[in-house]
């Protein structure tokens, strides 16, 4: 809904504008905590106190009834506040640390939606040049998607849901490139980059689904249809292997390859509606409509800002894992002296 106006506030961890190397301590103050701050204390009420209302009726699709199951409790706000998506404004800061510290060594990482309900982008492309997308238009559009029209027909999906009490699912497309190959591992479970990367965009509230590129239309093709061709270059360095294609979407093998990374996530509906589904008040286990908090529409234009993040915490601790470093320079020495060699052994280019 966008009326909630929170600021960061570094605490530690960075000086004069420059990371120290130590924690880094972020401090976002909700100005619409303070309507919440008798009803969440920690303090134990007063015997005049008044008797906090319970939520007794869980919401199809939340947490709601499993997370009472799991710890006991018998009030649905013990649970729903924690597993709210309000938590991932931590992941956001975070990966926007990890951002900057990526983009030292010439990566980037974006992200755009390519799906509203029943509205889908045209996305039939190779996966090759990131810089063919307008990432302008993708931030400047309310609904983060970089063709207009597609755009505008999302938002009229998203009035018609409004209207009707419903909500809305998608996808979102994250873009990463400038990374050079080797990033991850095959030799254990751990190392494998492709499972950190899914595992963290599957842990994102409402994220029912994660593949790289195209892999579940790929999964019903040939392998002469899935896989990209290894191509002999020449350029004013030598000779060098590349791809015409990326239908690997940027990982083979557990490991970056050199090409753009793309990772498309499916978000599903909130399931909090205006005109309720079925529930049961745990009081009284009597049928009853299930219970309604304040709730946007739909949350995947703010989701894929949620991927952008949580791809670069991933990629970020794989390149600190592989490069190590004290220091930027350290960091940065360590990847150049890397892509320098693979420049010259014709494996990359950037």
């Amino acid at each position: 809904m966008g009326i909630e106006k929170d600021k960061c506030r570094f605490l530690a961890g960075v000086r004069l504008g420059r990371t120290l190397g130590t924690p880094i301590c972020i401090l976002v103050e909700n100005k619409d905590h303070v309507s919440w701050t008798e009803l969440m204390s920690a303090d134990m009420p007063g015997p005049d106190a008044t008797p906090v209302e319970m939520v007794t009726i869980p919401r199809p699709g939340h947490a709601d009834l499993s997370g009472l199951a799991k710890h006991g409790s018998s009030d649905v706000r013990d649970v729903l506040e924690r597993a709210s998506a309000r938590e991932t404004v931590g992941r956001v800061a975070g990966g926007a640390v990890c951002k900057r510290l990526l983009e030292e060594v010439g990566v980037t990482v974006r992200a755009r939606v390519v799906g509203i309900g029943s509205v889908k982008a045209n996305t039939a492309q190779a996966y090759v040049d990131p810089e063919g997308i307008d990432w302008g238009a993708v931030e400047g559009s309310p609904v983060a998607c970089d063709d207009g029209p597609t755009g505008e027909a999302m938002c009229v999906e998203i009035d018609s849901a409004r209207n009707a009490g419903e909500s809305l699912g998608g996808v979102f497309e994250i873009w990463c490139w400038g990374m050079c190959p080797g990033l991850g591992g095959y030799g254990t479970m751990s190392d494998r980059l492709d499972g950190r990367l899914l595992g963290a965009l599957g842990s994102i509230p409402a994220i029912k689904g994660v593949e790289v590129g195209n892999s579940f239309e790929n999964a019903g093709l040939p392998g002469s249809r899935v896989h990209d061709p290894l191509v002999r270059r020449l350029d004013e360095r030598g000779v060098w292997i590349g791809r015409e294609t990326n239908r690997a979407a940027g990982l083979e093998g557990g490991m970056t390859n050199g090409m753009p990374l793309v990772i498309r996530a499916a978000m599903k509906p909130i399931p909090t509606l205006t005109t309720p589904l079925d529930s049961v008040d745990l009081r009284t286990m009597e049928p009853v409509a299930a219970h309604v908090e304040r709730s946007d529409v739909t949350a995947v234009p703010a989701a894929r800002v949620v991927g952008e993040a949580m791809v670069a915490l991933v990629l970020a601790q794989a390149y600190l894992e592989k490069f190590g470093g004290d220091s930027l320079e350290q960091f940065s020495a360590a990847v150049a002296s890397y892509e320098a060699s693979l420049v010259e052994r014709g494996l990359w280019r950037r």
